[in-house]
């Protein structure tokens, strides 16, 4: 499975971390950037790319890192068939895949310690989606919406 990871200055060592851990354990890791630390960088551009990697990798699945997560959790999500979520701790990480089809995780990199994180992002990565009627049923109405911009009726 490939796996693109994104941050700004606060997520860069958790990525650098997450880049050889992830490869170690078989996954294809792309680093999506920045390519170096910059103090002054802004998260949204390498959210957004590693997102439209995520789309557009049938299989591929992505981690956004910043200081909190919530930024670059917004800033993939404006991609269109990303649905991106905010793992605060193992259980909501699988849940997003289990429930959700999650296809982005974002992590902050403040919040938690580097094995922490690390823990967020292999239970996100390692959990499939349950296939359950309902959460396909709620994700296709996200996905109309996406396209159609109007709601349904539920």
């Amino acid at each position: 499975m490939r796996v693109y990871l994104g941050s700004d200055h606060a997520g860069f060592e958790l990525k650098a971390h997450l880049l050889k851990q992830l490869a170690a354990k078989g996954y294809e890791v792309i680093d999506v950037g920045p390519p170096e630390y910059d103090p002054d960088d802004d998260y949204p551009a390498y959210c957004l790319a590693t997102g439209e990697h995520a789309v557009s990798d049938p299989g591929g699945l992505g981690v956004v890192i910043g200081g909190s997560g919530n930024g670059e959790q917004i800033a993939a999500n404006k991609v269109d068939g990303v649905r991106a979520a905010l793992a605060w701790n193992p259980e909501t990480a699988r849940l997003a895949r289990q429930h959700n089809d999650a296809n982005v995780v974002a992590v902050g990199a403040r919040q938690h310690s580097l094995d922490e994180a690390t823990a967020l992002v292999e239970a996100f990565l390692e959990t499939p989606f349950s296939q359950d009627p309902r959460h396909a049923r709620r994700i296709a109405q996200i996905a109309e919406y996406e396209r159609d911009r109007e709601r349904s009726t539920g």
